[in-house]
C-alpha cells in the first residue's frame, strides 16, 4: 500500500505504485502515474498527464506537469514523463508539451535537477543531465545524454545540446553546442572540449586526441564550414565519437552552431 500523509491530496484516478511515499501537504492530479519506490516530499505538486518513473524523488515546492507558459498554449491535454532514479530539488518547475511541440516533455533516467531549475514546454533531456540551480531550458530544446548546466544557464528554445556538452554558470546559449563541447562560465562560445568530462566517462587517450584534431580541422580548418566537416567526416570515418559531432551538425536544427570564442582554453590536459 502506498504510504500517504493525512494531509496530502490524492485525486481519484491517480494511479500509485504499492509503495510510493506521499508527503505532508502534497499534491498528485487525477491524470498522475507514479511508479515504484516514487517519493513525494512534503508540499510537492504533481499535476497534469504526468508519469513520474521508479524511485524517482520529488522534494518540498517543486511544480510538475502545469500548463505551458506559452501564448500559443489553448488547453490541450499535453504530457510530461520523467524517467526512473532522478532527484528533482525544491522549487524546481517543468511544464506539459503542446500541440505545436509534440504534445510531450521528457526528462530520462538518473536526471538530478537542482534547486529552481526549469525545463519548459516539448523539450527533451536526456539520461544523467545535471542542472545547477536557476539553469532554465526555453522550450522545444533537446539536450542530450550527460550533459551538465550550471548554475543560472539560460538555453534559448528550439537549442540543441549535444551529449556530454558543459555549459558553464551564467551562460547565455542561443545556438546548437556540439557533442563534448564545453562553454565557459559566462561565455557564449565554445571554449573548447569538455576533456574532463570525457576522462570521467573513461575515454581513452587515443579517442581524445581525435576528437580535438577534429575540433581544431571543423573551426579552424580553410573553406566553409560544411566542407570543413565532410573533411572531418573523412579523416575520422572509423571513430565513432567524432562522427556523432559531425552527424550534429549534419543535421541542421532551427539555430546555428556554437562557435569557438575568440580566446579559447582546454578545461585540463588529456596527459
Amino acid at each position: 500500500m502506498p504510504v500517504i500523509h493525512p494531509s496530502a491530496i490524492v485525486e481519484d484516478g491517480a494511479v500509485l505504485a504499492d509503495d510510493v511515499e506521499i508527503g505532508a501537504y502534497a499534491y498528485v492530479g487525477a491524470h498522475v502515474s507514479l511508479a515504484d519506490g516514487v517519493r513525494l516530499h512534503h508540499h510537492a505538486s504533481i499535476v497534469g498527464h504526468t508519469s513520474i518513473g521508479a524511485r524517482t524523488t520529488v522534494f518540498p515546492f517543486a511544480s510538475l506537469g502545469t500548463p505551458p507558459q506559452s501564448v500559443h498554449y489553448k488547453g490541450e491535454p499535453g504530457r510530461l514523463t520523467i524517467g526512473a532514479d532522478c532527484q528533482i530539488r525544491e522549487h524546481v518547475t517543468v511544464n506539459i508539451g503542446t500541440a505545436g511541440g509534440g504534445m510531450e516533455t521528457t526528462i530520462g533516467e538518473r536526471c538530478f535537477l537542482m534547486v529552481g531549475s526549469h525545463v519548459a514546454h516539448d523539450c527533451h533531456v536526456g539520461n544523467n543531465v545535471i542542472f545547477a540551480n536557476n539553469a532554465t531550458l526555453g522550450g522545444h530544446v533537446v539536450v542530450g545524454d550527460f550533459v551538465f548546466f550550471g548554475g543560472l544557464a539560460a538555453v534559448h528554445q528550439f537549442v540543441r545540446i549535444g551529449e556530454q556538452a558543459m555549459i558553464g554558470g551564467v551562460c547565455p546559449i542561443r545556438h546548437d553546442v556540439i557533442p563534448f563541447g564545453a562553454v565557459r562560465d559566462g561565455a557564449d562560445g565554445l571554449g573548447g572540449l569538455n576533456i574532463i568530462g570525457l576522462k570521467r566517462r573513461g575515454f581513452d587517450r587515443p579517442t581524445i586526441h581525435a576528437l580535438r584534431a577534429a575540433y581544431k580541422a571543423i573551426f579552424y580548418g580553410s573553406g566553409s564550414l560544411d566542407d570543413r566537416v565532410e573533411r572531418a567526416a573523412e579523416r575520422f570515418a572509423d571513430n565513432a565519437p567524432v562522427m556523432r559531432v559531425v552527424e550534429f551538425i549534419r543535421t541542421a536544427g532551427k539555430r546555428q552552431i556554437t562557435v569557438p570564442s575568440h580566446v579559447e582554453t582546454d578545461d585540463g590536459d588529456d596527459d
